[in-house]
C-alpha cells in the first residue's frame, strides 16, 4: 500500500494535495477543541468535494463534502459564540444518551438504504451502498460533533474505518491513508475530549 501510495501522490492533482494538508489541520485543532478547525474544513472540503466527483465518481461523497462546508459554517458560530479571549472553544463537551443513539441508528440505517438504493438504480455512482453509509452517518456525526458531543468521536471512529476500505477499492491510496490518520485521531479525539469532560466536570 505505501508503495502504491507514494507512486500515485507523484501523480496528484494540487487539488487533492491541498485537500488532504487542510484536512489533517481541520482534524488536529478539532482534537484540541480551537474554533480555527471549522475555517480548515470549509477549505479541505471544498477541493475535497471536487476530488471526489471528478476524480473518482463518488457522487454521495462530494455531496458530503459540500455538507460539510455548510456545517463548517455553523460550527465556527457556535463554538465561538461564547468564546472569551483565549483562542479555545468554551462550548462544554456533553455526552449522548441511549435515546439519541437509538434516533440517530433509527434515521442513519433507513437512510442508507434509501440513499443507496437510489443511486444504485439511476447513477452511475460506485460503491452506492458503502458511498451512502458513510455518507449519513458522517452527517451525523457532523452535526454531533458540531453540539460538541463527545461520541461524535465513536462515529467518526467506525466511518473513517469503512472509508478505508471504500477509498481503497476505488485506488485512491492517499486518501486512504488520510482515512487511516483520521481513524487514529477520532480515538484520539474521544480520550481527549472524555478527559476533558471530566475535568470540566469538577
Amino acid at each position: 500500500m505505501i508503495d502504491q501510495v507514494i507512486s500515485q501522490a507523484s501523480q496528484f492533482h494540487p487539488v487533492e494535495w491541498i485537500a488532504t494538508v487542510t484536512a489533517i489541520l481541520y482534524l488536529v485543532y478539532a482534537v484540541r477543541e480551537k474554533p480555527v478547525c471549522w475555517i480548515w474544513g470549509m477549505i479541505s472540503c471544498s477541493f475535497w468535494a471536487y476530488a471526489s466527483f471528478a476524480y473518482y465518481n463518488l457522487y454521495l461523497d462530494a455531496i458530503l463534502q459540500l455538507f460539510y462546508v455548510a456545517m463548517a459554517v455553523v460550527g465556527l458560530y457556535q463554538w465561538r459564540r461564547d468564546r472569551g479571549k483565549e483562542a479555545r472553544a468554551v462550548r462544554p463537551t456533553t455526552s449522548m444518551s441511549w435515546s439519541e443513539h437509538g434516533l440517530a441508528l433509527a434515521i442513519g440505517l433507513p437512510l442508507t438504504i434509501v440513499f443507496g438504493y437510489f443511486f444504485d438504480e439511476y447513477t452511475p455512482a460506485a460503491a452506492t451502498y458503502a458511498d451512502a453509509l458513510t455518507t449519513v452517518f458522517s452527517v451525523l456525526a457532523t452535526v454531533m460533533l458540531v453540539r460538541k458531543q463527545l461520541e461524535n468521536w465513536i462515529y467518526w471512529v467506525i466511518t473513517d474505518a469503512i472509508y478505508i476500505y471504500l477509498y481503497a477499492w476505488r485506488g485512491a491510496w492517499l486518501f486512504t491513508l488520510l482515512m487511516v490518520v483520521y481513524t487514529v485521531l477520532a480515538a484520539v479525539g474521544y480520550f481527549s475530549w472524555r478527559k476533558q469532560m471530566k475535568s470540566e466536570s469538577i
